[in-house]
């Protein structure tokens, strides 16, 4: 964190009147001691992966409210950056707790999962694929009795025809699925 962090802006040329020096003597403060407001997080038990960020926006805050620095003595800035550091540590430690971060590692599924995953999913839409192939006066038997759990008669009811011209339609769906998987299903895609 150097110097070159602090914001610079609009609202800057506007205030730089009213600032007394206060925001040049921060600016020397953190020059200075650039790592201050990263040991002062993690003293106040941040983790080290969140202490450079609580510095920043201890240091953004610390910047944006200059004038609240009672005087600008080096002493009384200090305990004002500590103050301000300690309320960004709580801010981040109160947005943890609200939502806290779920483990990665554990949720990741290992590499032969993955390809065994992949592997069913090319053998589901061929599967698919060849069942949309079916002409409709086998396809439609077929997952009357498959997906809707109908039987032989109530398919041939629902299609205006006989109970054996059902069972013979569900059967040639059957034996062309089989073929198409005995001839590589997966492959013809």
């Amino acid at each position: 964190m150097t110097s070159e962090a602090a914001p610079s802006g609009r609202d800057d040329v506007h205030d730089a009147g009213r600032d007394d020096g206060r925001r040049a003597s921060l600016t020397a403060m953190i020059a200075a001691e650039p790592d201050r407001l990263r040991r002062r997080s993690l003293s106040l038990g941040v983790a080290p992966d969140d202490a450079e960020d609580v510095a920043q926006t201890a240091l953004l805050r610390a910047w944006r409210s200059i004038e609240q620095l009672h005087a600008p003595e080096p002493g009384q800035m200090c305990s004002w950056l500590d103050v301000i550091a300690r309320n960004a540590a709580a801010d981040l430690a109160r947005q943890k707790a609200r939502r806290p971060v779920a483990a990665l590692d554990a949720d990741l599924p290992d590499e032969a999962s993955v390809a065994g995953d992949v592997e069913l999913r090319v053998i589901l839409d061929g599967a698919l694929d060849a069942i949309r192939a079916l002409p409709e006066s086998l396809r439609e038997p077929l997952l009357l009795s498959v997906v809707d759990e109908l039987s032989a008669p109530e398919i041939a009811e629902r299609l205006e025809i006989t109970p054996a011209a059902a069972r013979q339609r569900i059967s040639r769906a059957r034996k062309t699925l089989a073929e198409c998987r005995e001839s590589g299903m997966s492959e013809a895609r």
